[in-house]
């Protein structure tokens, strides 16, 4: 489309878009640039570019974020790779193989998505309880191993791929098992790639249990490090935004790296072939 094509519906649309962009880029600006702030700063100060980057080195060492990183890292790591599994399995169960049930086990998944998860904490404590895992990565991993959005979202992405593939790789001697990892997998790899960024930036950015489930102190997380770093320094902007910037900053990387292959599963999940 060219600009004198353009309708006056177009301008207005991308006004909008504009618009909507700005509002949500408005706050990561302030909290960017104010973390460049001496402390105690005024917005004048910044025009002058009067910046520096000590906010960043005092907060990762006050914050002990090297610690919260790794153990932010192997928990959303080991949560994403069970929920990719579980969720290729069940899904793909319940796009493809006939079974009686099936639907009514359709419906129990969609319904565990309505169902918050601070209500399940008491029955989750006491499971944990149970197993001897509270204070333990099992506490921060089990939990969500599973998830139903993940079985929903491969399910509808597998019904989008033709029968006929798999109907030819039949013949050609596959079993269940190798169309799954040689013929469907492949070919969900937007849906998969979803679903990881979903998975482990959910992770990354879940307070809830580290702050039920664990109180050692070697067990702290990126959110529960920047929650009790707030605690400490709730009259230091400069230095708090500084520490949110890092706790932000590799969930951001991370989207843009995989946005492409995200959009496209997005824009395909529950589209039938």
């Amino acid at each position: 489309m060219t600009k004198s094509n353009w309708k006056y519906s177009d301008f207005l649309s991308v006004g909008v878009l504009v618009l909507g962009a700005a509002i949500v880029l408005l706050p990561l600006i302030v909290v960017f640039f104010t973390s460049f702030a001496p402390a105690g700063a005024t917005p004048e100060v910044l025009l002058k570019n009067n910046w520096t980057v000590a906010n960043y080195r005092e907060a990762w060492q006050r914050g002990k974020f090297l610690l919260a990183f790794a153990n932010s890292t192997l928990v959303a790591i080991a949560v994403t790779a069970f929920q990719i599994i579980t969720s290729a399995l069940a899904g793909y169960a319940l796009a493809r193989l006939k079974f009686r049930g099936r639907q009514a086990l359709l419906l129990i998944v969609l319904a565990t998505l309505v169902i918050p998860f601070p209500l399940l904490v008491i029955p989750i404590f006491l499971v944990l309880k149970w197993g001897h895992l509270i204070n333990t990565y099992g506490a921060l991993i089990l939990p969500t191993a599973v998830n139903g959005f993940g079985i929903f979202l491969l399910r509808q992405y597998f019904q989008t791929i033709p029968v006929e593939l798999e109907e030819a790789a039949a013949i050609d001697g596959a079993n269940r098992w190798e169309i799954l990892w040689r013929v469907m997998l492949p070919l969900a790899r937007p849906a998969l790639v979803t679903l990881f960024l979903f998975t482990f930036i959910g992770e990354w950015n879940d307070l809830f249990k580290p702050l039920v489930f664990t109180t050692r102190p070697e067990l702290r997380t990126v959110q529960l490090a920047l929650a009790e770093f707030q605690e400490q320094f709730t009259n230091n902007w400069p230095l708090m935004m500084a520490a949110v910037t890092i706790a932000t900053v590799p969930v951001m990387v991370l989207f843009l790296i995989g946005q492409r292959q995200f959009l496209q599963g997005i824009a395909t999940t529950g589209i039938k072939n």
